[in-house]
C-alpha cells in the first residue's frame, strides 16, 4: 500500500479546494483509493494539507493520469508531498 501525504501552498487556498471537489469525489470513487483527502490548514491560510491511502501505485497512475490541470496548478507556488510505502497496519 502507498500513502501519500505533505501540503501545497497556494495564491488562493478557497477556490483550490473549491475547485478539488470533484478530483476529491472521483479519487473515492476509483477502485484502489482507501481515502483522499485535501484540507486547509488550521494555522497557515495559504497551506493545504494532502492526504491520500492507495491500495496500489497502478491505482494510484491510473486515477492520476497527467496530473492537474493548468488552471489548479496555476494556483500551487509551492509543494513538499510524499510517497510511503507500508506493508503493515493495525487499527487503533
Amino acid at each position: 500500500m502507498l500513502i501519500i501525504a505533505g501540503y501545497l501552498r497556494v495564491t488562493d487556498r478557497a477556490r483550490y479546494l473549491d475547485s478539488c471537489r470533484a478530483v476529491v469525489e472521483a479519487a473515492r470513487a476509483t477502485a484502489g483509493c482507501l481515502d483522499y483527502s485535501l484540507g486547509a490548514d488550521l494555522v497557515e491560510s495559504d497551506r493545504v494539507t494532502v492526504y491520500e491511502r492507495w491500495t496500489s501505485r497502478a491505482a494510484v497512475e491510473a486515477f492520476r493520469g497527467d496530473g492537474p490541470g493548468a488552471d489548479l496548478s496555476a494556483l500551487i507556488v509551492a509543494a513538499d508531498v510524499r510517497e510511503f510505502d507500508y506493508a503493515a497496519e493495525r487499527k487503533l
